[in-house]
């Protein structure tokens, strides 16, 4: 049986998540002291005890999420579970990060702070109220594509999730996506229906974004992954540090080809997707994709006590 772990990205953030494994496994709570120490400040407080609406700010989801994942790997790797037994590591947008990091390539204290730069600078990227992103269900990525493309009418909007067979999320300036939603429905979409989102995500808008990654990530060491790591703007597995680097850079604009990653690792023989951290949005998506497979969310120390059973 292959395996393959794959990471959450933002949406799945909660109050309280990684809080039980933290007191369960000391290697756990580690991770979450090493976050803190490297970001210089409690997000830890944050995350166990604090306010919704500011976990939810991305500078604080993107390093909160990663934060939770990894620590979520050392719990299972306490108990005997770990990379060792994956073929493939993935992450959904900024869950690459956290892939990442699961494999070696980036330390933890360099995601963190690469995670804070990256949450702060697609936060940034656009003024509030100009983009805005909106999910088409029923669509498929071509004909999602066509509805971007028709709704742009000379402004940006861009398919910017391939999630998986019948949900496409777009992303561009608000008034274009918002003309994406009406011709979407007439196009047949179950529904389409803007998110409760800061920023227009994976769309050329974020190109500053994208800029202020590409320093931040020449100033940071990238090692080759010990499992090859499936980046979300190729749907394929990359081992090589220096397009690595790129990719991250590319990501930021570029489209997050997540149906087409879980094809590709399905096609590679992956018959098991193990979810590492908050949420099981990703077991969801994978189940109408790779329709054979076994998913397994893992988030809590219960997840890992029926593991171990």
């Amino acid at each position: 049986m292959s395996r393959a772990f794959v990471f959450p990205g933002q949406g799945a953030q909660t109050i309280g998540m990684g809080k039980a494994l933290a007191e369960a496994y000391p290697a756990a709570k580690a991770v979450f002291d090493e976050v803190d120490a490297a970001l210089g400040e409690k997000l830890s407080a944050l995350i166990w005890e604090g306010d919704i609406a500011e976990l939810t700010l991305t500078a604080n989801a993107q390093p909160a999420l990663m934060a939770t994942s990894i620590a979520t790997l050392r719990a299972l790797e306490a108990e005997g579970f770990g990379l060792a037994d994956a073929a493939f590591v993935a992450g959904h947008s900024l869950g690459e990060y956290s892939a990442l990091c699961a494999a070696g390539s980036l330390s933890l204290s360099d995601t963190a702070r690469l995670l804070r730069i990256r949450g702060a600078a697609m936060q940034s990227a656009v003024p509030v109220g100009v983009g805005a992103m909106a999910a088409l269900l029923g669509l498929d990525f071509a004909q999602a594509t066509e509805v971007a493309t028709a709704a742009a009418e000379g402004e940006v909007c861009q398919a910017a999730n391939d999630n998986d067979p019948g949900q496409v999320v777009v992303s561009g300036h608000k008034a274009a996506v918002e003309r994406a939603v009406v011709l979407a429905k007439e196009k047949g979409a179950k529904r389409a229906v803007m998110l409760p989102v800061s920023a227009p995500f994976h769309c050329a808008l974020m190109q500053p974004a994208a800029d202020r990654m590409a320093e931040a990530l020449a100033a940071v060491e990238i090692k080759a992954p010990s499992v090859p790591v499936v980046q979300n703007v190729l749907a394929h597995a990359e081992t090589d540090p220096e397009a690595i680097r790129d990719n991250l850079v590319r990501q930021v604009t570029g489209s997050v080809r997540w149906r087409e990653s879980v094809e590709w690792m399905a096609g590679q023989g992956v018959t098991e997707f193990w979810e590492i951290g908050a949420g099981k949005a990703l077991s969801g998506m994978i189940r109408r994709i790779a329709k054979d497979s076994v998913q397994k969310a893992v988030g809590t120390p219960e997840d890992i006590a029926a593991l171990k059973a």
